[in-house]
């Protein structure tokens, strides 16, 4: 019998799960060949949606008909890839009726935003989790890590406590069986995490069940804090300065592409001398949560010259600052008293760190600090509020800093991120959901609450705005010109969307709707 593209087809569809046992499939691996040929190849032109494919039948016997199909005359890679995978189709909002409320649209889209447990799956990259959690929406149908806390502000105004609590659970769980929360539950984004929002998501959830929640997630707390001081994952989270200040980076474990963005990492690296340190800056700038902004280029302008290693972020020190509060809290709530004291002490080197390093005396901002150069950085980013969300900062700094909120990041839509215009989705002229509450709130700690009531009120018209023309709410927004779209990025703009419907349905119940 001669053997024809066709005739194997056919085998492979009558019998589709030969050897299928495999629960979780890391795509680079488990595909081998088949995985850059098809990524380089641009059949999809996301990356991500081979990445998220789920095979119709085992690696192995996939790897098998590929290694005879593709010697065929006439092959089609894509033809191939149509017929053994289940390619995901992008969950739209058109079955939501269309109305002129946006708060009810976004207590409608908390339904389909919602996800099941999927303890029992197909195989994927995707991870299992055994409680309800919620995704951002379009291409990102997983959850993602620093994304739930803001929109758990939404949730929590939507009295979804339950909710919030499996979602902590999913995250405890993920703690106890990886030892850090990965960037999202994805095989693929398991070398790395996220800004560590576990404490402020306990402290939320505390706010309404009481302080002993802190005692419940104790353990997965202490386990965090372990993987970003490099105590257990084996990583360079920690960076230790002259004078014995601990600060923490960014710092993906691998350097290689990223598998959901093969293509765009692999031919940014063609012509480059050390192709794996590109690689691991590009996989640390995802883990930053900012990818990407020219707040992590050596130049201030090119992707090529990612440098996130190199850099002690403000805003992720600020993060810790307050995961160690809440273990000292934590600690002496359980009647811990040895532990809290030193995570007492740890908070209180953490600060002053923060206040040498990333303060700039002369203009009254924080910056990022430069390890290579021994510097604060030049690179103005809106990442400098941080210190007053958290309340680190001493109050007699917070007019200078409100001065440089209004006059340098204030535009009609809200605040811009950074003020340069590089076609990155984290640089002008784009604003963010979370860099909007985070910008909000330091002020309001600090009495600027004019200031803070302003950017509320232009985040909340703009959203409204784009809401009213185009029945969705968006992963980003262009704060500069009101009348156009977000743009930049490795991908289309997202609608859904997660964090913009919790944050916006927060301010909203604050300040009203415009």
């Amino acid at each position: 019998m001669k053997f024809t593209f066709r005739v194997l087809t056919t085998i492979l569809i009558l019998s589709p799960f030969w050897g299928w046992s495999q629960k979780i499939i890391y795509p680079e691996k488990d595909y081998k060949e088949l995985f850059v040929y098809v990524q380089m190849g641009r059949v999809f032109a996301d990356n991500k949606t081979f990445a998220d494919a789920v095979p119709l039948s085992s690696t192995d016997s996939i790897g098998y008909w590929y290694s005879n199909y593709k010697k065929i005359s006439g092959f089609r890679l894509d033809t191939f890839v149509k017929n053994h995978f289940q390619i995901r189709t992008i969950a739209v909002n058109n079955n939501i009726e269309k109305t002129q409320d946006v708060v009810q649209h976004i207590e409608e889209l908390w339904t389909l935003l919602e996800r099941q447990p999927n303890t029992q799956l197909q195989p994927s990259s995707l991870i299992p989790l055994p409680h309800e959690y919620i995704v951002p929406g379009g291409r990102f149908q997983e959850v993602y890590y620093w994304d739930s806390y803001f929109t758990m502000l939404g949730l929590q105004e939507s009295g979804k406590t339950e909710l919030i609590e499996n979602i902590l659970d999913n995250f405890a769980y993920l703690i106890d069986t990886y030892g850090h929360i990965p960037n999202g539950n994805r095989s693929y984004f398991l070398s790395r995490s996220q800004p560590p929002y576990f404490s402020l998501m306990v402290s939320l959830l505390a706010k309404q069940k009481g302080e002993n929640i802190i005692v419940k997630y104790l353990p997965q707390l202490q386990k965090e804090y372990d993987y970003w001081m490099d105590k257990r994952s084996g990583t360079s989270h920690k960076v230790v300065l002259r004078d014995g200040s601990m600060l923490n980076r960014y710092w993906d474990q691998k350097s290689t592409p990223r598998e959901e963005s093969f293509y765009e990492d692999s031919s940014l690296a063609v012509g480059q001398s050390n192709r794996e340190t590109l690689y691991k800056n590009l996989r640390s700038g995802a883990e930053s949560g900012w990818d990407f902004s020219t707040r992590w280029f050596a130049d201030g302008e090119n992707l090529s010259t990612i440098n996130t290693t190199d850099i002690l972020p403000v805003d992720l020190n600020c993060l810790l600052y307050n995961l160690e509060r809440t273990l000292e809290k934590g600690y002496s709530i359980s009647g811990n008293l040895k532990k809290s004291t030193a995570f007492s002490q740890l908070a209180r080197r953490r600060k002053r760190a923060i206040e040498k390093y990333f303060y700039n005396t002369k203009d009254g901002w924080y910056y990022d600090y430069i390890l290579s150069k021994k510097r604060r950085s030049s690179e103005k980013t809106i990442a400098g509020i941080t210190p007053f969300f958290f309340k680190i900062s001493h109050i007699g700094k917070i007019r200078k800093a409100a001065s440089i909120v209004e006059k340098d990041f204030l535009k009609s839509g809200g605040v811009v991120t950074t003020l340069h215009k590089s076609g990155q989705q984290w640089d002008a002229p784009n604003g963010w959901a979370p860099l909007q509450w985070i910008t909000i709130e330091g002020l309001n700690n600090y009495k600027e609450k004019e200031l803070a009531e302003t950017i509320a009120k232009r985040w909340i018209s703009l959203n409204t705005k784009v809401f009213e023309n185009t029945g969705k709410l968006m992963e980003k927004y262009n704060v500069e010109d009101t009348n156009l779209m977000a743009g930049g990025g490795e991908y289309p703009s997202q609608d859904g969307f997660g964090w913009t419907n919790g944050v916006l349905l927060k301010l909203i119940k604050i300040y009203g709707k415009q």
